[in-house]
């Protein structure tokens, strides 16, 4: 459980209908199963002591008997076992029988959680036998297996929290609860629950199962909660019904796991409880208040702390969807958003230009298809495109001739200023000597790249547009009043890794052979301010090579801003997920190298221009990061440098 990740299991074992002594054995074998594999929370399908279709048998006071025998026994051979367990069975209390859950944990039973909601419609009889859970939380005494009497909460609005794992309060409901139009987990998690337990059996019909899928993982995003359902399976009665075992987990939205064939069996999930207090932190709306837990009974709980080989899929590319469909449909969205972004600003400034200097980059070359796109939307000829190649001391031929046809492909009115004249006379002003290839020698060409484009504007009566990016941004990776100004910044909130999938995507869907030639080149070039002079007629300055893998810091950067996660998490994150690709000492040294250049380049995010927001992490001054300039970075640095 370091680092607050925590396993859990939604279990449905092979059940026989009635046979209770059978059934417990059979829940223990899931529980040593589950136990074995560091599972602290193990869910258990609706009434499986007994099995969900015993109808009118749950009449009968020798099975009811038998439940209530296995319920102590269960919780005595819980022990020695370091788990939560969510059982369902029938418990009968002043003659009302009910649909309940029982919450065992190492030894101890700790609660019993009654259904809110009982299904009278279609296959569903449970009124005939069950009664609705009271309003209120009462307080029942049972006598334990070693004959001691014991006062538990019984009611719906019960919370567990465990005082051994910061974040871990969990609640439950019951199957038919979470169909409702009010579930009873939306107050749970209101109370503070971060974990909702469903023990339901839920019959197979045909296209049920992606419902359900839809049901519990929208739930598990509306309430930023982990969600774990377990569903009844092989062994009910199959009389009229089928049920599938189809289990759930959920975290936020995201489906951690899902049992995929019927019968029975066990799923495995490590939620990130972190990750889900962040998301409540950030969230204002979600207000957890005294008032919340009006009528909860709270009930503490502990769970021994164990180092936990993570095996959940922390995905080492967070800006870009895996799945290709996914992808494109992103790709697509934000290409419109930033097209959208700079019409707008376009038509509010009567601008008939927009001038772009055009590297042969991937960043120049994403804010040019943008250009493009926004020219179209205004109906405006793309001859009003001036794209402006500014070739220099590091310019190469190929990124030369790349941006020459990326112009001429687009139709936009191409322009070059050679600025190595200019360059010159300004170092022989400021008493530079050039041969000295030092930050003054690089920032040089850049400032006097953006006095070009800013001028060229000026003469067109056009807007400059900016091609910046977000991981640029979040390492100050751009010169002071150089290719950091522009009149507004399409590219602000884009990350590199996400940079070269949108002119992937503008490739593959375009028809133009020249231009989707010229695009494959561009994502083939390394990427280079090109401000040091070629080697052999190759860029010399890759950008990778000194400031470190985007890959990495755009997960860092994700990770940082979206949830604010301690340094050494996102180490232990980042390990995970680049397995096999770079070593960790790799790993290590670009963190440092990203926190550091976070934290001492604010003053240029300080004062960026406008540009739009397309993803849930920017870092624009006026809306996602109110960070001082000055802020020390040594409480991050020193954890990193006690791994």
């Amino acid at each position: 459980m370091r680092d607050n990740f925590i396993r859990v299991a939604a279990a449905t074992p092979e059940i026989k209908v009635a046979d209770v002594a059978y059934n417990k054995e059979q829940i223990c074998a899931c529980v040593e199963e589950a136990a074995a594999r560091k599972a602290k929370i193990i869910v258990l399908p609706e009434l499986c002591l007994t099995g969900y279709t015993c109808n009118d048998l749950f009449l009968q006071t020798p099975m009811l008997e038998a439940a209530k025998e296995a319920l102590l026994e269960l919780a005595a051979y819980s022990a020695d076992k370091d788990v939560l367990m969510a059982v369902g069975l029938p418990y009968e209390v002043r003659n009302r029988l009910y649909n309940a859950a029982a919450l065992i944990c190492r030894g101890k039973l700790l609660a019993m959680v009654t259904k809110t909601h009982l299904p009278m419609y279609s296959e569903f009889y449970e009124t005939r036998h069950f009664a609705p859970g009271p309003e209120a939380v009462e307080w029942i005494r049972i006598q334990n297996a070693a004959g001691e009497w014991e006062d538990i909460p019984f009611g719906s609005k019960i919370l567990l929290e465990c005082d051994t794992v910061p974040g871990l309060v969990v609640a439950a409901e019951i199957c038919e609860d979470v169909w409702a139009p009010n579930p009873p987990s939306i107050s749970h998690a209101m109370a503070g629950a971060t974990v909702i337990v469903n023990p339901s059996a839920s019959d197979e019909t045909t296209g049920k199962r992606a419902y359900r899928r839809q049901l519990i993982g929208g739930q598990s995003a509306r309430l930023v909660c982990g969600y774990i359902y377990a569903n009844a399976g092989e062994g009910e009665s199959t009389q009229d019904l089928v049920f599938s075992a189809h289990n759930l987990i959920c975290e936020n939205g995201t489906m951690l796991a899902e049992s995929k064939a019927l019968g029975h069996g066990i799923v495995y999930g490590d939620l990130d409880l972190e990750r889900l207090r962040s998301e409540r932190r950030r969230m204002g709306t979600f207000d957890v208040s005294a008032r919340r837990r009006e009528g909860y009974e709270t009930v503490h709980f502990s769970l021994e702390k164990e180092d936990l080989s993570l095996e959940r899929f922390i995905d080492p590319m967070p800006f870009v969807p895996g799945n290709e469909a996914d992808r494109s449909k992103r790709c697509e969205e934000i290409l419109s958003i930033q097209a959208m972004g700079l019409k707008k600003r376009l038509k509010h400034t009567g601008c008939r230009h927009a001038v772009v200097g055009l590297s042969g980059g991937l960043d120049s070359t994403l804010a040019l298809l943008v250009i493009a796109r926004a020219f179209d939307a205004l109906g405006l000829s793309r001859s009003g495109i001036e794209a402006v190649t500014m070739p220099c001391f590091g310019t190469t031929d190929r990124t030369y001739q790349n941006a020459c046809t990326l112009a001429k492909q687009i139709g936009a009115h191409l322009t070059e200023v050679n600025l190595r004249d200019a360059v010159n006379q300004h170092f022989k002003d400021i008493g530079h000597d050039p041969a000295v290839k030092d930050v003054t020698y690089e920032n040089g060409q850049a400032r006097e790249r953006t006095q070009v484009l800013m001028d060229i504007a000026n003469q067109c009566n056009g807007m400059v547009i900016g091609t910046g990016d977000l991981s640029e941004l979040a390492l100050g990776w751009a010169t002071y009043n150089g290719d950091h100004m522009s009149m507004y910044g399409v590219n602000a909130s884009v990350p590199k890794t996400l940079v070269r999938h949108l002119v992937r995507y503008y490739a593959d869907t375009c028809e133009d052979e020249k231009l989707k030639e010229v695009l494959f080149d561009v994502l083939d070039t390394p990427v280079s301010p090109e401000l040091l002079p070629p080697e052999d007629g190759q860029i010399a300055q890759k950008t990778e090579d000194i400031v470190g893998p985007y890959e990495l810091h755009d997960f860092f950067l994700y990770y940082v801003l979206r949830f604010g996660y301690h340094p050494a998490r996102i180490y232990r994150m980042a390990v995970h997920a680049f397995d096999g690709v770079y070593e960790k000492e790799t790993i290590l040294k670009w963190m440092k190298t990203f926190y550091r250049r976070f934290f001492t380049q604010q003053f240029k995010r300080s004062c960026l221009p406008d540009g739009p927001k397309v993803g849930s992490v920017a870092v624009s001054p006026r809306g996602d990061l109110r960070m001082p300039s000055d802020a020390s970075c040594r409480l991050w640095l020193e954890e990193l440098d006690r791994i």
